[in-house]
């Protein structure tokens, strides 16, 4: 949401979800699922907030969110492959820079055919 909605330099989510918005309108076809609950990779705008004060004492996202007692990444994509088996995917190019979301989806039983990153430049504000 910070970097989505708000347009927080920190990240490149909103970059990214930008670059697939287009490529979905280039190829004329594509869904986004966009999960409540995965702000900070799971941990919530608060805690999330609280990683930021650890990440400009020099810390990475990982290592914040572990000092601060929660997983590299605690996101659960089950809902998003549900809406995808809903409404009618059953294999898909994902568009995404995270190996995991791959594999999380693949688990739930959808099929990727293609993984595409989304290659974003780093920011000053989120080279580490």
């Amino acid at each position: 949401m910070t970097g989505d909605v708000f347009a927080s330099k920190r990240c490149d989510c909103g970059a990214q979800l930008d670059l697939a918005l287009e490529m979905i309108a280039a190829e004329g076809r594509g869904v986004v699922v966009y999960l409540r609950g995965h702000e900070g990779r799971g941990i919530g705008l608060v805690e999330k907030i609280r990683a930021y004060r650890l990440q400009d004492g020099g810390l990475d996202t990982v290592d914040a969110n572990l000092q601060l007692g929660h997983p590299a990444d605690a996101r659960d994509y089950r809902v998003g492959v549900q809406i995808l088996s809903d409404i009618g995917v059953g294999a898909m190019r994902l568009l995404t820079n995270n190996p995991a979301k791959r594999q999380a989806i693949e688990a739930h039983g959808l099929v990727i055919d293609e993984y595409v990153p989304l290659l974003m430049r780093p920011t000053a504000e989120n080279i580490h």
